[in-house]
């Protein structure tokens, strides 16, 4: 029965694909068997995850303080957690914010901690993986899922789920990282008051691109004060690793004290916990790295589509070019990466069988030579492959 087991795990891993091996930083460019690629599909929207200043920050700390401290609850609230909750919360301009060491984690924090078995959950049926397994984790009976930011499927949602005479949470992705496209969020709020729900936004992808200076989704439609769970991660903008949620400080302090995710792991270490402080700090100086970030942005977005490349609907950074099917976006990413650009293919499952795409991000380290670079060699293989 053990060797049964093994044989199918193995079975089901055959074909799965291996990630490439970076021998670099996170930079415009980065390292792979030795080779150096244009980066055209991290997250790192800022180029923080190799600014000088952050480095210099995280040794400071480690020359300091050491790595690591322990549970927050016990002894491992260092100073530094304390700041970084702070500068948080004066950056999203929220009551107080909870640093926990991922997003996935945070996500789960979120909604398992604060919605129990009879409550209700309204999820947009895009909603990134994370927030599925945090709703499947509080283990509620009443979950309701609308079509992709159809508000008026969220209104017949909720409509049925105030029958029921509960809490409801209406949750949704800020900016949907398969498309780049955003949450309608303004319309959300609306409903939720004409129906009494609580409201929580995934901001991944927004922090350090959206609103002034890079405050996020919540920032950018001013609905300050209106979304009761902000859900943000440091390891994409802001280079790290980590997430947080801001909010009312009742609210915050009952994560602190009740959130399973919290009491029972470790506190974010000292080196990635000062570092993000740091890059709070770059972001409340100055909204320069950000202006670049949307520079580059929208000039990539119009040459693509000058040469003909479907970009879908995105509103971000975030810049599908839609393939046919999956085979051809395998196949045109492997080209791009022998011409040393670095783009990867996103297929099924993480989007539907027939929305196809590779991924590109621009990112506020590459210059406009990086960029140009990266657009002529699409147009190379947009055209062998008859994309374009």
């Amino acid at each position: 029965m053990i060797t049964d087991f093994y044989n199918n795990l193995a079975e089901s891993a055959k074909g799965g694909k291996t990630p490439y091996v970076i021998t670099s930083g996170q930079g415009a460019y980065l390292t792979i068997d030795g080779k150096k690629k244009l980066n055209f599909c991290s997250s790192h929207y800022l180029g923080l995850a190799v600014n000088e200043r952050i480095r210099k920050a995280a040794k400071r700390a480690i020359d300091q303080y050491g790595i690591g401290t322990g549970y927050r609850t016990l002894a491992g609230t260092h100073s530094l957690h304390v700041q970084l909750e702070e500068a948080i919360a004066r950056f999203k301009h929220a009551e107080a914010a909870i640093v926990l060491t991922g997003g996935y984690m945070t996500n789960c924090a979120a909604i398992q901690t604060i919605i129990g078995k009879e409550d209700i959950v309204i999820s947009d049926e895009l909603n990134h993986a994370s927030i599925i397994d945090a709703i499947r984790l509080s283990q509620v009976k009443n979950k309701f899922i609308y079509k992709h930011k159809d508000v008026r499927e969220l209104e017949d949602r909720l409509k049925e789920a105030v029958k029921l005479q509960k809490t409801i949470l209406i949750v949704t992705d800020g900016v949907f990282s398969m498309d780049g496209d955003l949450a309608p969020l303004p319309q959300i709020v609306t409903l939720a008051k004409k129906y009494h729900a609580l409201t929580m936004v995934d901001d991944a992808h927004g922090e350090g691109v959206l609103g002034k200076g890079g405050r996020g989704i919540v920032d950018h439609f001013n609905l300050h004060g209106q979304i009761d769970i902000e859900v943000g991660t440091l390891s994409k903008a802001f280079g790290v690793m980590g997430g947080f949620i801001t909010g009312k400080k009742v609210l915050i302090d009952f994560y602190k004290q009740k959130s399973r995710q919290f009491l029972f792991s470790n506190a974010l270490t000292i080196p990635d916990t000062a570092a993000a402080l740091e890059g709070v700090k770059i972001l409340e100086e100055s909204d320069e790295l950000v202006k670049t970030l949307w520079n580059n942005t929208n000039y990539l977005k119009k040459e693509f589509k000058k040469l003909g490349f479907d970009t879908g609907q995105s509103q971000t950074p975030i810049t599908p070019i839609m393939m046919p099917d999956e085979g051809l976006a395998r196949l045109f990413s492997a080209k791009l990466f022998a011409l040393d650009v670095f783009a990867t293919p996103i297929v099924f499952p993480m989007v539907a069988k027939d929305k196809a795409r590779i991924r590109v991000i621009p990112s506020a380290s590459h210059k406009k030579k990086d960029l140009n670079f990266g657009i002529q060699m699409f147009e190379r293989i947009g055209k062998e492959l008859k994309v374009i």
